[in-house]
């Protein structure tokens, strides 16, 4: 597996040689990190299910208190802290709680409320839905062109790879839009209407998508935008703007941490024929080399959910996110041992580069050395990857 590298002729300036891997050190590597995910496993207990609860616990009482202070809207402390409230609440129940406990990282614990197949979030796409367009599509094929749709989304050119034509002129534009409605993008992913409009999917395909948007739709509009409103009485309008604030808020934050982990210049991105028949090792180096990190407090850990440890989360996305800033060392260790990158940089340097990125990708323009591969991996058949 190795990815595709940009003819030099083609680059603004001249790139540093990539470091090629050899396939032992790959299968090292995949030992190494098995050894570390089997370490977590085995240390899972009441600490992992106090901290889950203890967020949960946060959520709620965030959530509540954001709807009493709609009730002194007409008051702007009260109106600006209850958005406060329920902004954090909305990222709180997406991230920490919405996105981990829907990869499977309690289901261990047993418990219907927080187990992956009976877990619903406050966002306008159905779980089920999220968990094969995320889980399975994403997950699997990290970063692999034509079948990581995660890759633009469907709308955006993210990679070099991708073809230009003149629609891409309006790159920076549609991923504005993507931002500010980043749950009603987040729905319409496991649509893949591109693939609709050019007749590879089927109306069969694609109706019980339709009747899982229903049925969401329906609650959430009216528990954010007719219902609490409607409980304040002649605050409605306020209210109202409110919950319309908070869901802005939580879907330019998810954007901006999920952009950042998967896009910056230095994340690389494969073939099918590059990734086919992958052992472990080659599917742990991928999903290493296709992520980025973002440093901060832990404060701005938890309100990503840890997806600021992306690395982590893409090699071991099943494993209770809270563990990740104990493994992250780990991992960083191991890439400076067989001379891989470890891409990472603070929340306003990562979202400068994607967005950076998205404009220069709007136009024909040849990649930037940053753009170009920094690894070649040396291939080897053994036994796929489970």
């Amino acid at each position: 597996m190795r990815s595709k590298k940009p003819k030099a002729e083609k680059t603004a300036a001249t790139a540093p040689d990539p470091v090629v891997l050899s396939a032992e050190s790959v299968e090292i590597i995949g030992r190494e990190l098995d050894a570390i995910r089997d370490r977590v496993v085995a240390d899972l207990g009441t600490a992992d299910r106090d901290y889950i609860l203890r967020v949960v616990r946060t959520q709620r009482r965030l959530e509540l208190t954001g709807r009493a202070l709609m009730f002194l809207g007409f008051l702007p402390p009260a109106w600006l802290a209850g958005v406060a409230a329920l902004s954090a609440s909305k990222i709180l129940d997406n991230m920490e709680i919405g996105h981990n406990v829907m990869h499977g990282q309690y289901d261990w614990m047993r418990d219907d409320m927080l187990h992956s197949s009976s877990f619903e979030w406050d966002n306008v796409c159905p779980s089920d839905q999220w968990r094969h367009s995320h889980n399975y599509m994403h997950h699997t094929h990290t970063n692999i062109l034509d079948l990581d749709r995660d890759i633009g989304y469907g709308i955006l050119r993210m990679e070099y790879e991708q073809p230009w034509n003149p629609l891409r002129l309006g790159n920076p534009l549609y991923a504005f839009g993507l931002m500010m409605a980043f749950e009603w993008g987040v729905m319409l992913h496991d649509l893949e209407y591109d693939n609709v409009l050019k007749g590879k999917r089927k109306w069969s395909d694609v109706k019980g998508l339709l009747a899982g948007w229903w049925g969401k739709m329906r609650g959430q509009v009216a528990k954010d935008y007719i219902v609490h409103p409607a409980l304040t009485g002649p605050l409605f309008p306020l209210t109202f703007a409110g919950n319309l604030t908070a869901n802005l808020v939580r879907n330019v934050w998810a954007f901006s941490v999920i952009f950042c982990g998967h896009f910056p210049s230095g994340a690389q991105v494969f073939t099918q024929e590059e990734t086919a028949e992958e052992t472990r090792g080659e599917w742990y180096v991928r999903q290493m080399l296709g992520s980025a990190n973002i440093s901060g407090s832990p404060f701005m850990h938890l309100a990503t959910g840890n997806l600021s440890h992306q690395i982590e989360h893409h090699l071991f996305p099943d494993l209770p996110a809270h563990r990740y800033p104990e493994i992250a060392e780990e991992v960083r260790a191991l890439c400076e041992e067989h001379g891989l990158p470890y891409t990472t940089g603070p929340l306003w340097k990562q979202v400068a580069n994607v967005w950076s990125k998205m404009f220069r990708l709007a136009l024909p323009l040849p990649p930037t050395p940053a753009d170009t591969p920094a690894v070649l991996i040396e291939r080897r058949k053994m036994t796929p990857a489970a």
